[in-house]
Protein backbone atom coordinates (compact mmCIF):
# COMPACT_ATOMS: atom_id res chain seq x y z
CA UNK A 1 0.00 0.00 0.00
CA UNK A 2 1.55 3.69 -1.15
CA UNK A 3 1.88 6.21 1.69
CA UNK A 4 0.84 9.30 1.24
CA UNK A 5 2.07 12.72 2.56
CA UNK A 6 -0.16 16.35 2.86
CA UNK A 7 2.72 18.72 3.76
CA UNK A 8 1.85 22.27 5.49
CA UNK A 9 3.93 25.64 4.01
CA UNK A 10 4.69 27.96 6.11
CA UNK A 11 6.97 27.10 8.74
CA UNK A 12 6.92 23.54 7.37
CA UNK A 13 8.25 23.78 3.81
CA UNK A 14 9.03 27.23 3.00
CA UNK A 15 10.88 29.37 5.60
CA UNK A 16 7.91 32.24 5.87
CA UNK A 17 9.76 34.37 8.31
CA UNK A 18 12.73 35.16 6.32
CA UNK A 19 9.61 37.24 4.27
CA UNK A 20 7.59 37.88 7.33
CA UNK A 21 9.02 40.69 9.04
CA UNK A 22 9.91 42.76 5.93
CA UNK A 23 6.27 42.12 4.48
CA UNK A 24 4.54 43.15 7.66
CA UNK A 25 6.75 45.83 7.80
CA UNK A 26 6.00 47.18 4.33
CA UNK A 27 2.41 46.54 5.11
CA UNK A 28 2.12 48.44 7.93
CA UNK A 29 4.32 51.30 6.68
CA UNK A 30 0.90 51.59 3.81
CA UNK A 31 -1.13 51.99 6.81
CA UNK A 32 1.06 54.38 8.49
CA UNK A 33 1.08 56.41 5.00
CA UNK A 34 -2.91 55.82 5.07
CA UNK A 35 -2.80 57.27 8.73
CA UNK A 36 -4.40 54.18 9.73
CA UNK A 37 -1.71 53.06 12.19
CA UNK A 38 1.12 54.84 14.54
CA UNK A 39 2.61 52.51 16.55
CA UNK A 40 5.28 49.64 15.91
CA UNK A 41 4.63 46.86 13.17
CA UNK A 42 2.97 43.96 15.44
CA UNK A 43 5.56 41.27 14.13
CA UNK A 44 5.62 39.52 17.63
CA UNK A 45 2.14 39.55 18.00
CA UNK A 46 1.93 38.04 14.47
CA UNK A 47 4.43 35.08 14.91
CA UNK A 48 2.29 34.05 18.06
CA UNK A 49 -1.02 33.39 15.78
CA UNK A 50 1.12 32.42 12.52
CA UNK A 51 -0.83 29.35 10.61
CA UNK A 52 -4.00 30.59 11.32
CA UNK A 53 -6.22 31.56 7.92
CA UNK A 54 -5.48 35.44 6.80
CA UNK A 55 -8.82 36.93 7.45
CA UNK A 56 -8.29 35.74 11.20
CA UNK A 57 -5.02 37.72 11.25
CA UNK A 58 -6.29 40.59 10.56
CA UNK A 59 -9.10 40.90 12.58
CA UNK A 60 -6.44 39.71 15.87
CA UNK A 61 -4.14 42.65 14.34
CA UNK A 62 -6.27 45.37 13.42
CA UNK A 63 -9.43 44.32 16.12
CA UNK A 64 -10.62 47.93 16.31
CA UNK A 65 -10.57 48.43 12.07
CA UNK A 66 -13.30 48.42 9.64
CA UNK A 67 -13.51 44.88 7.05
CA UNK A 68 -13.13 47.15 4.10
CA UNK A 69 -10.08 48.01 5.56
CA UNK A 70 -8.74 44.56 6.50
CA UNK A 71 -9.64 43.02 3.44
CA UNK A 72 -7.52 45.99 1.82
CA UNK A 73 -4.64 45.28 3.91
CA UNK A 74 -4.71 41.42 3.41
CA UNK A 75 -4.57 42.17 -0.50
CA UNK A 76 -1.57 44.39 0.00
CA UNK A 77 0.42 42.32 2.54
CA UNK A 78 -0.45 38.96 -0.02
CA UNK A 79 1.29 41.54 -3.00
CA UNK A 80 4.15 42.14 -0.96
CA UNK A 81 4.66 38.73 -0.09
CA UNK A 82 4.58 37.21 -3.69
CA UNK A 83 6.60 40.09 -4.46
CA UNK A 84 9.45 39.09 -1.88
CA UNK A 85 9.53 35.55 -3.23
CA UNK A 86 9.64 36.08 -6.75
CA UNK A 87 12.19 38.00 -5.80
CA UNK A 88 14.49 34.91 -4.07
CA UNK A 89 14.43 36.74 -0.67
CA UNK A 90 12.95 33.70 1.00
CA UNK A 91 13.72 30.13 1.33
CA UNK A 92 12.63 26.87 1.27
CA UNK A 93 13.61 24.29 4.70
CA UNK A 94 16.79 22.13 4.10
CA UNK A 95 16.60 19.48 2.67
CA UNK A 96 13.08 20.11 1.38
CA UNK A 97 13.75 18.85 -2.24
CA UNK A 98 16.06 16.24 -1.04
CA UNK A 99 13.19 14.63 1.21
CA UNK A 100 10.40 14.96 -1.65
CA UNK A 101 12.86 13.10 -3.91
CA UNK A 102 13.34 10.30 -1.39
CA UNK A 103 9.82 9.87 -0.69
CA UNK A 104 8.65 10.01 -4.82
CA UNK A 105 11.85 7.54 -5.32
CA UNK A 106 9.44 5.22 -2.77
CA UNK A 107 5.83 5.59 -4.68
CA UNK A 108 4.79 7.95 -2.15
CA UNK A 109 2.04 10.71 -3.09
CA UNK A 110 3.26 14.29 -1.84
CA UNK A 111 0.74 16.96 -1.36
CA UNK A 112 0.48 20.28 0.56
CA UNK A 113 -2.44 21.46 2.46
CA UNK A 114 -2.02 25.49 3.72
CA UNK A 115 -4.13 27.95 5.07
CA UNK A 116 -1.98 30.04 2.43
CA UNK A 117 -4.07 31.61 0.02
CA UNK A 118 -3.71 30.33 -3.87
CA UNK A 119 -1.48 32.80 -5.15
CA UNK A 120 0.98 33.22 -2.89
CA UNK A 121 1.61 29.16 -2.77
CA UNK A 122 1.24 29.45 -6.17
CA UNK A 123 4.24 32.02 -6.14
CA UNK A 124 6.06 29.24 -4.09
CA UNK A 125 5.72 26.28 -5.57
CA UNK A 126 6.49 27.86 -9.05
CA UNK A 127 9.81 29.91 -8.06
CA UNK A 128 11.04 26.67 -6.48
CA UNK A 129 10.14 24.28 -8.93
CA UNK A 130 8.09 21.93 -6.25
CA UNK A 131 5.02 20.68 -9.04
CA UNK A 132 7.91 18.29 -10.06
CA UNK A 133 6.99 16.24 -6.34
CA UNK A 134 3.80 17.56 -5.51
CA UNK A 135 0.65 16.17 -6.91
CA UNK A 136 -1.30 19.15 -5.90
CA UNK A 137 -0.97 22.12 -4.04
CA UNK A 138 -4.55 22.67 -1.55
CA UNK A 139 -5.43 26.50 -0.44
CA UNK A 140 -7.86 27.15 2.81
CA UNK A 141 -9.65 28.92 0.66
CA UNK A 142 -10.91 26.20 -0.88
CA UNK A 143 -12.66 25.51 2.05
CA UNK A 144 -15.69 27.50 3.77
CA UNK A 145 -15.07 26.60 7.43
CA UNK A 146 -11.33 27.36 6.91
CA UNK A 147 -10.85 24.54 8.40
CA UNK A 148 -7.68 22.76 8.05
CA UNK A 149 -9.09 19.13 9.02
CA UNK A 150 -11.94 19.89 6.15
CA UNK A 151 -9.41 20.65 3.58
CA UNK A 152 -7.15 17.72 4.49
CA UNK A 153 -10.49 15.48 4.26
CA UNK A 154 -11.24 16.96 0.61
CA UNK A 155 -7.64 16.05 -0.70
CA UNK A 156 -8.31 12.31 1.05
CA UNK A 157 -12.01 12.18 -0.87
CA UNK A 158 -9.90 13.43 -4.31
CA UNK A 159 -7.41 11.08 -4.13
CA UNK A 160 -8.73 7.81 -2.26
CA UNK A 161 -6.36 8.03 0.34
CA UNK A 162 -6.42 5.10 2.56
CA UNK A 163 -2.85 5.65 4.17
CA UNK A 164 -1.13 8.62 4.59
CA UNK A 165 0.82 11.17 7.20
CA UNK A 166 0.46 15.15 7.93
CA UNK A 167 3.46 16.77 8.07
CA UNK A 168 3.90 20.54 9.48
CA UNK A 169 4.39 22.91 12.40
CA UNK A 170 0.97 23.87 14.14
CA UNK A 171 -2.37 22.46 15.55
CA UNK A 172 -4.06 22.70 13.31
CA UNK A 173 -1.92 19.98 11.15
CA UNK A 174 -2.08 17.80 14.05
CA UNK A 175 -5.84 17.92 14.40
CA UNK A 176 -6.18 17.84 10.74
CA UNK A 177 -4.50 14.26 10.82
CA UNK A 178 -5.92 12.43 13.82
CA UNK A 179 -9.72 13.65 12.86
CA UNK A 180 -9.24 12.37 9.58
CA UNK A 181 -7.53 9.18 11.03
CA UNK A 182 -3.82 10.20 9.60
CA UNK A 183 -0.20 10.01 11.61
CA UNK A 184 0.65 13.62 12.76
CA UNK A 185 4.01 14.65 12.29
CA UNK A 186 4.87 17.93 14.38
CA UNK A 187 7.72 19.63 12.59
CA UNK A 188 9.71 21.24 15.82
CA UNK A 189 10.61 24.81 13.53
CA UNK A 190 10.32 28.39 13.78
CA UNK A 191 6.69 29.03 14.54
CA UNK A 192 6.30 25.86 16.71
CA UNK A 193 4.81 25.78 20.10
CA UNK A 194 5.84 22.95 22.50
CA UNK A 195 2.06 22.78 23.72
CA UNK A 196 0.98 22.00 20.45
CA UNK A 197 3.91 19.36 19.41
CA UNK A 198 2.81 17.28 22.19
CA UNK A 199 -0.34 15.94 20.67
CA UNK A 200 1.94 14.70 17.54
CA UNK A 201 2.02 11.16 17.11
CA UNK A 202 5.57 12.05 15.82
CA UNK A 203 8.14 15.21 16.11
CA UNK A 204 11.14 15.79 14.02
CA UNK A 205 13.63 18.98 14.14
CA UNK A 206 14.81 18.04 11.12
CA UNK A 207 12.77 17.40 7.86
CA UNK A 208 15.72 14.51 7.04
CA UNK A 209 14.22 12.86 9.90
CA UNK A 210 10.89 11.46 7.68
CA UNK A 211 13.53 9.20 5.85
CA UNK A 212 14.19 6.99 8.99
CA UNK A 213 10.51 7.41 10.04
CA UNK A 214 9.28 6.26 6.58
CA UNK A 215 11.32 3.16 6.85
CA UNK A 216 11.00 2.55 10.47
CA UNK A 217 7.29 3.52 11.08
CA UNK A 218 5.61 4.38 8.34
CA UNK A 219 6.37 1.83 5.09
CA UNK A 220 4.21 -1.25 4.96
Amino acid sequence: MSQSFIFDMDGTLFQTDKILELSLEDTFNHLRSLNQWDTDTPIDHYREIMGVPLPKVWETLLPHHSQELREYTDTYFLERLIENIKSGKGDLYPSVKEVFSYLKDRNCSIYIASNGLKEYLKAIVNYYGLDEWVTETFSIEQIDSLNKADLVKRIIEKYDISKGTVVGDRLSDIKAAKENGLVSIGCHFDFAQEEELAQANIVIDDLTELKTIFIDKLKV
